[in-house]
C-alpha cells in the first residue's frame, strides 16, 4: 500500500474504526518522550491526525463536531500513554485509595483531552486544502496546548513541543521561543509529510511543507551545535554540593514512627565519603535533601536540628524541604501546613523558609475542600485540610553561593512562570519526591521538563529527588552529574554558573504569539479564498 492509499483509507475510516485510528496515533506518539525519545514517531503520528481531519469534513456542521470527536480520540490516547503512572500514588495506600485509581487514570486522560479536541476543532473551521492545512493544525494546537498550561490552575505536561527536547540540540531552541514556541515548531515539522499525499492538483506545492520542515529541522540543530560548543560549563568558585538521595519508600517516609530511622538513614548517607580524597562532609559547602524530607515538622524537632548541626561543617548549609506548620492557636491539634523549603545553618538555626505557592490539585489540597471533606475524601497526602500555598516565588540568599530560586515538585514545568518578575537568581533549586510514582515514566517526563527549564531561563538547574531523577545540570541542559531513578546515594559535584539570559527568558512567550497571529491571519486568508 503506497502513502495515497494509506491516507485515503484513514480519510475514509468512520465510527470506532476511525476513533481507534485517533486514538493509536496518540498512544504511540508519547514515544517521542522521555525516557525513550523516539521523536520521529511524531513524523508517522501527526500525518495521521491530518488525515483524520480532512475525512471529518463529512460530519455536520462542516466537520467541527467530527474534527471534536477525532482531537478528542487522539488526546485520550495521548495522555493516558503518557500519564499512566500517576495511577501508582494510588497504590501507596492502597487500603484507602486503590478504588479511585481506574477513574483517576482515565479520568485526567479524558479531561485533557478536550484541550487536543477543541484545538483540533478549532483547526477544522480554519482548515484548507493543501499544505496551508499543516500551518492551520500548528496553530491550533499551539493554542489549545497553551491553554492547557494557564486554564484551571494549568497542567502543560507533556505539551507536544517537549518530543523536540531529547536531542540536546534541539532542545537549545527553547532559549529562544520557549516551551509554546517549540510546540508550534513540532506540530509544523511533525505533520509535514502529510502533504506527500495530497491530490495532484497540488502537486507542486506538496513538497514544500517537507522542505520548510528540513530546513527547520537543520537551523534548530545548527543553532543549538554552534550554541553548546561556544558556552562550556563553567562553575562558581568555592561551591560545593552534595545532594542525597535517600530513594525512601512512601509509607516510610511519611511513618511519623519512622522519625528515628528515617533521620539516622539521611545523617548516614549525607557523611559518605564519594572518593579516596573524599571525608565525609569536611568539603561540602551545600548539604542538599528532597522534598518533604522528614515524617515530622522540623520546625518542632529541636533534637533533629541539633542532630543536623553536629552533621554540617562550620560555613555549611543544609537546604532541605520539609513540612512547616501554620501558626494557629485556635487550632494545635490539627495545624494547617505548608509543603516548604528550609535553609538550615551549621548551627541548627533556620535562615530561611519558602513556602510552595503552586499546589498539585488532589495531591495537596481538593478543590471545594471542606464540601469534599465532608463526604469522607481527602488529597494524597492526607493532611487534614489540604496544604496551604505560600504567597509569591521569591529568591533567597544562601550563605556562600549565588542567590537561589526554590521550587518545590511541578512548580518547575511551568514556563515563563518559575523564574518571578525582577528576580535575578544565581540558580535554581528544584527539590521533589517522584517517589509516588515508582520505576515508571513520570519521574523521567519530570526531569526532562525540569532540564528544559534550565535552557529556557539560562540558569543552572540543581535537583534533589527523594527516589531519583537527582542532577545537576548546567545552563543549556548538560547533565554535569546525576543519579538514576531508584537508587540510594549521594552526588558530589559544583555548581555551575548562570549564562546571560536567553531571549527566551527576556521576552517571554510575547514573539511566539505574534508568530501565531501573523500564521492565523495567512491561513484565514487562504481559507477565503
Amino acid at each position: 500500500m503506497n502513502l495515497t492509499h494509506l491516507s485515503h483509507s484513514i480519510v475514509l475510516a468512520w465510527g470506532w474504526r476511525r476513533a481507534a485510528i485517533a486514538f493509536a496515533a496518540g498512544a504511540v506518539s508519547t514515544l517521542a518522550l522521555a525516557p525513550f525519545d523516539a521523536w520521529p514517531l511524531m513524523f508517522l503520528t501527526f500525518p495521521v491526525l491530518i488525515w483524520l481531519v480532512d475525512g471529518a469534513a463529512a460530519g455536520r456542521w462542516g466537520g467541527v463536531l467530527a474534527a471534536f470527536a477525532t482531537g478528542w480520540w487522539f488526546g485520550f490516547g495521548y495522555f493516558l500513554a503518557g500519564l499512566y503512572w500517576i495511577g501508582h500514588a494510588f497504590l501507596v495506600d492502597a487500603h484507602i485509595f486503590g478504588w479511585l485509581l481506574p477513574f483517576a487514570v482515565t479520568a485526567l486522560p479524558a479531561g485533557l483531552a478536550l484541550f487536543t479536541a477543541s484545538g483540533v476543532a478549532f483547526a477544522r473551521l480554519i482548515w484548507t486544502k493543501g499544505p496551508w492545512r499543516i500551518l492551520a493544525l500548528a496553530v491550533a494546537l499551539t493554542a489549545a496546548e497553551w491553554l492547557r498550561g494557564h486554564i484551571l490552575t494549568g497542567f502543560p505536561w507533556n505539551a507536544f513541543g517537549y518530543a523536540l527536547t531529547g536531542p540536546l540540540v534541539l532542545a537549545q531552541g527553547a532559549a529562544v521561543v520557549g516551551l509554546w514556541g517549540m510546540t508550534f515548531l513540532a506540530v509544523l515539522l511533525f505533520a509535514s509529510p502529510a502533504a506527500f499525499a495530497d491530490d495532484p492538483a497540488y502537486s507542486r506545492q506538496r513538497f514544500v511543507p517537507a522542505v520548510v520542515a528540513g530546513a527547520l529541522l537543520v537551523a534548530l540543530a545548527a543553532y543549538g551545535s554552534m550554541r553548546l560548543a561556544r558556552s562550556p560549563t563553567t562553575f562558581v568558585d568555592g561551591v560545593r554540593l552534595r545532594i542525597m538521595q535517600p530513594n525512601l519508600q512512601q509509607d516510610e517516609k511519611f511513618n511519623r514512627g519512622a522519625k528515628q530511622s528515617v533521620m539516622a538513614r539521611y545523617l548516614a548517607l549525607s557523611d559518605r565519603a564519594t572518593g579516596p580524597q573524599q571525608s565525609g562532609m569536611r568539603e561540602v559547602t551545600h548539604l542538599i535533601w528532597p522534598e518533604s524530607a522528614f515524617p515530622f515538622y522540623l520546625t518542632r524537632e529541636p533534637d533533629a536540628l541539633a542532630q543536623i548541626a553536629d552533621l554540617l561543617p562550620q560555613g555549611s548549609v543544609l537546604i532541605t524541604g520539609g513540612v512547616r506548620p501554620a501558626d494557629d492557636p485556635l487550632n494545635r491539634s490539627a495545624p494547617r501546613a505548608y509543603n516548604s523549603v528550609f535553609v538550615v545553618n551549621h548551627d541548627g538555626s533556620i535562615l530561611a523558609a519558602y513556602d510552595k505557592v503552586h499546589l498539585v490539585p488532589f495531591g495537596e489540597y481538593l478543590p471545594f475542600q471542606a464540601a469534599l471533606e465532608s463526604l469522607g475524601l481527602m488529597q494524597l497526602t492526607k493532611v487534614r485540610g489540604g496544604f496551604l500555598a505560600g504567597d509569591r516565588r521569591r529568591t533567597y540568599t544562601v550563605p556562600n553561593a549565588p542567590r537561589m530560586l526554590p521550587l518545590i515538585c511541578y512548580e518547575i514545568v511551568f514556563p515563563g512562570a518559575a523564574v518571578p518578575p525582577n528576580e535575578t537568581p544565581g540558580w535554581m533549586l528544584n527539590l521533589t519526591n517522584d517517589g509516588w510514582f515508582g520505576r515508571s515514566t513520570g519521574p523521567y517526563q519530570h526531569f526532562q521538563q525540569a532540564r528544559v527549564r534550565a535552557i529556557e531561563e539560562g540558569l543552572p538547574l540543581v535537583r534533589a529527588a527523594n527516589t531519583g531523577i537527582s542532577a545537576i545540570v548546567d545552563p543549556f541542559g548538560r547533565v554535569v552529574r546525576s543519579l538514576p531513578l531508584g537508587t540510594e546515594g549521594v552526588i558530589d559535584g559544583p555548581l555551575p554558573r548562570r549564562t546571560i539570559a536567553p531571549l527566551y527568558a527576556r521576552t517571554g512567550d510575547a514573539p511566539v504569539a505574534l508568530v501565531l497571529a501573523v500564521a492565523l491571519v495567512l491561513v484565514v486568508r487562504r481559507r477565503a479564498r
